[in-house]
Parts: structure tokens; sequence; C-alpha cells
């Protein structure tokens, strides 16, 4: 069963520092991607060895990220794991410490670059992707000037697109709507600069 829409805001450092290990960001993803898997199954898609992905999944369990969920099949002996929320979001205000700000950026700048590298993939593998799925990609850059405040809002309205669009994609499958249906990274990054 999919989680239903829920945020985890990790507030605690030793949740932030399980969250940032490159290989657990790779199986929450999977995870999410999936809705329920076992070890087995993401160890498949990791390219790694399954009592490592296993040592991972009870790290991300074990700060409440992801849980047991009911076996879809009928071996006992598997594992089923499911993602706890469908968001987990951090902010710079519960990390304002030195020490902990610097943990906070470290484990942000692990997320960044692999949101890159997965984007990076899509544009080597872009040629093999059919004519439509290459249409519809997209990647855009807007550059605006605006408020903190405006930032923020501007924030709530993507989030309330995205969350909308989750809400429909999980629905469909759900319902057994697969068609068509590709996994599917939206990236959306807002930040002030000085040219």
């Amino acid at each position: 069963m999919a989680p239903t829409e829920k945020t985890h805001r990790v507030k605690d450092l030793d949740t932030l520092k399980a969250l940032g290990h490159p290989l657990r960001i790779q199986l929450y993803r999977a995870l999410s991607v999936a809705g329920t898997a076992t070890a087995s199954q993401l160890a498949d898609q990791v390219d790694e060895a399954v009592s490592l992905v296993s040592y991972h999944l009870r790290k991300l369990a074990a700060h409440g990220i992801i849980e047991e969920a009911e076996g879809r099949s009928g071996d006992a002996r598997e594992r089923w794991w499911q993602p706890v929320s469908t968001v987990i979001t951090t902010k710079d205000e519960d990390f304002d410490a030195p020490e902990r700000a610097a943990v906070h950026t470290a484990v942000s700048r692990v997320y960044a670059r692999q949101r890159s590298e997965l984007y990076e993939r899509y544009l080597d593998e872009k040629q093999a992707w059919p004519a439509d799925w290459r249409g519809a990609a997209f990647a855009s850059e807007y550059l605006l000037r605006l408020t903190p405040a405006e930032l923020e809002r501007l924030k709530e309205e993507l989030d309330e697109v995205v969350v909308r669009w989750r809400r429909h994609g999980l629905a469909a499958r759900e319902a057994g709507d697969t068609e068509g249906r590709e996994n599917v990274a939206v990236h959306a990054n807002g930040f002030p600069f000085r040219a």
C-alpha cells in the first residue's frame, strides 16, 4: 500500500546523517518509486549486495524513514519495506548551530549531486526514449526578482501542483492504469544569488 500524503520534517542530526548516505538516498528513492519492495528487489536496482542493502534499510527504519510493509508474496522470510511519508524535508532553521549547519549543508550537497546525476543519466540515455517522452521532458531556468516571502509562496504553489500530480499518478497505479506511464523526476530549486 502506498503511503498517504505525508511530510516528514527531519529536525534531528542523527536522522539527517542517516539520510545523507548516498546508498540510502538511492534506496529511499527506489522504494518511493516502487511503493513497496524487498531488500533483494532493491539490491538488484542499486547493484549492491542484499546484505548491504538490508543493513541500510534497517538504518532507515530505525530513524522512522521507512517501515515494514505487508508481505506481497507467500514467503514469510521476505521482509517488505515502504516509505513512511511521501516527502522528506529539512529546514535551515532546525540546523542553525555551526556544526549542525555544516552537516545539513553536506547532506544537501549529496542530494544535489544525486539529482544532477539522475538528470545527466537521462541526457546520456535521451535518444533511447521515444519521441513523445523526449518532447515532454523539460529543463528550465527562471530568473526572478522576489522577496523571501514571495519565494516562500512560490515554493508552496509549486508543492501544491506536484502533490496534485503525485496523487494522480498514485491513483492511476492503484487503479491498475500503468499503460504508457514511466517514473518522472521533477527537480526544482529556488534560491537567491547575486550576479
